[in-house]
């Protein structure tokens, strides 16, 4: 398909300029509206007026420009259609072979501190999303353009064969229908926000929407999913840079699968809890040490020392740049995958013999809290993310003394590891340094037993932290016969007095936190 004449109607002029001066090297005539027209007639490109074109004037401060049967009809009148061809010759309507249209800001204006109804609504594009679900619609007729990105290999095709293939243009309206369809969700999520009260008003964005739109496409195809049988890719919010551990640079390594970015997740989770030197060893989703030192390289050794053999080919993440001494402890051990914010070139010379050890490098900033999904049949369940942060006013203690500030140091420790532990979660540990996880029992209890058999070094004087609250004594019975010495859990059970009888009488302080942590 030749092109021969070429509207466009912008936003965002990156790029545009450059390639405006390619289509009319190639000898297309260019119509477009207002700025977009400005800028290329100022700058030397021949440029027809929009307004020319339709025999009508942009109106209504700009809502109107496009919104004509000249424009539309030129975009969708079938080519390959006698009647179709006959028709617009006599209503006057030229064709349109090539739109090149990007749309109003609007998930920009709406991040704007501040931002009004009135810049709101203003900023609902008409006219583009018009234009560009025509031009789509009528793919085998008319190219599509609605990303900068793509000027370049457009302009390269047109220059080699004077026009855009049909390969070219289905792809293109792909794309088209994917930006259109992410605009619409955006605003209607986005419109929630007002408020009709005789007049209309800006109000707090609700943390679950009524309708919750969903705008992902692939960015990695998965060798399988947890098993061999089941297919997988990572999909990642479309229109926007890929972030937290989706966007994470791989520096080495074989393919990610799905098992290893489910842990990469959770190890990364866990480590950004700590602001101090601190290590996770992940295996099947929880983990199996964790530590938090002055230094990467003792945190690495605490974690490992709490459970050796579990960490063997588990997957670890790093809160602060690994370093070669670090790296020299870590590569005796087979591991999957590592993820850390940066790695020195000398701890990367360190893994260069292991070729299979996938390394993933993060952005190390905060993420912005994302709404959580898990599927069911028939539905999707939606969830704030569980990043509660304990104050140290809302603990309480129960007991009948206060824990010593040593055992409130590593309570604390503890709750942050629990925290991130399948439940029912218990946690021994140290200040700093876990030393025995239990984890996904269906019996609280047992996974106190579970932590104790699991425990590489003595228990004596530990600290033990618990998901959520202890249903009968036996549980901190069985932590205080192995050497707990204080608890930490979030209290609530009918049972709450006997739990702390039973504490008190083994010597063990109690702190409630007023919070839960269930990790299903």
């Amino acid at each position: 398909m030749l092109i021969e004449r070429a509207l466009l109607s912008v936003f965002d002029k990156t790029g545009l300029l450059e390639f405006a001066r390619r289509l009319a090297a190639a000898k297309i005539e260019i119509v477009s509206t207002g700025g977009t027209a400005r800028l290329l007639r100022d700058s030397g490109v021949p440029v027809r007026d929009v307004a020319e074109l339709t025999g009508w004037p942009e109106m209504l401060g700009g809502r109107v420009k496009t919104l004509h049967p000249k424009v539309h009809g030129g975009i969708l009148f079938q080519r390959g259609k006698e009647g179709d061809r006959k028709e617009a010759a006599a209503q006057g309507i030229v064709p349109i072979d090539l739109v090149v249209v990007n749309l109003y800001p609007f998930s920009a204006t709406a991040r704007k501190p501040g931002v009004t109804a009135e810049e709101l609504i203003e900023n609902i594009d008409i006219g583009g999303p018009a234009m560009v679900r025509s031009a789509a619609k009528n793919f085998e007729s008319v190219a599509v353009v609605t990303d900068p990105a793509d000027y370049d290999a457009i302009a390269k095709e047109i220059e080699a064969t004077r026009g855009v293939s049909l390969a070219t243009r289905l792809s293109l309206a792909r794309n088209a229908y994917a930006r259109t369809a992410r605009y619409d969700g955006e605003i209607a999520t986005e419109l929630e926000r007002l408020a009709a009260n005789g007049h209309v008003t800006m109000k707090d964005a609700p943390n679950l929407p009524q309708r919750l739109h969903l705008a992902l496409e692939r960015r990695q195809t998965m060798r399988y999913g947890e098993n061999p049988h089941q297919s997988a890719a990572l999909y990642v919010p479309a229109g926007r840079e890929a972030t937290g551990l989706a966007g994470a640079k791989q520096l080495q390594g074989k393919e990610l699968s799905y098992n290893n970015l489910v842990d990469l997740d959770a190890a990364w989770a866990l480590v950004k809890e700590f602001a101090a030197p601190a290590v996770a060893i992940i295996k099947h989703n929880n983990p199996c040490g964790a530590a938090e030192q002055e230094k990467l390289l003792d945190a690495y050794l605490k974690a490992l020392a709490c459970d050796p053999v579990s960490a063997f080919g588990g997957v670890l993440a790093f809160n602060h740049k690994l370093d070669a001494a670090t790296a020299e402890e870590v590569a005796k051990l087979f591991v999957e995958c590592i993820v850390a914010p940066g790695y020195e070139p000398a701890a990367l010379e360190k893994f260069a013999a292991k070729k299979n050890a996938r390394l993933l490098e993060i952005a190390s900033q905060y993420d912005a809290p994302e709404l959580e999904l898990k599927r069911i049949s028939g539905g999707v369940l939606v969830q704030d993310p569980d990043r509660h942060e304990l104050d140290a006013s809302q603990l309480k203690s129960v007991g009948e003394r206060a824990p010593t500030p040593e055992e409130s140091r590593a309570l604390l420790f503890a709750w942050k590891v629990c925290k991130h532990v399948k439940s029912n979660a218990i946690v021994f540990a140290r200040e700093g340094e876990t030393i025995g996880i239990g984890a996904g029992q269906m019996s609280r209890v047992d996974s106190v037993k579970i932590a104790v058999m699991k425990a590489q070094s003595p228990l004596q004087g530990t600290v033990v932290a618990s998901d959520a609250f202890f249903p009968f004594p036996d549980g901190v019975e069985e932590a205080g016969k192995a050497g707990a010495t204080a608890v930490i859990q979030p209290g609530g059970s009918v049972r709450d007095p006997d739990v702390i009888a039973a504490a008190n009488k083994l010597g063990m302080a109690m702190l409630f936190t007023g919070v839960r942590h269930f990790r299903h």
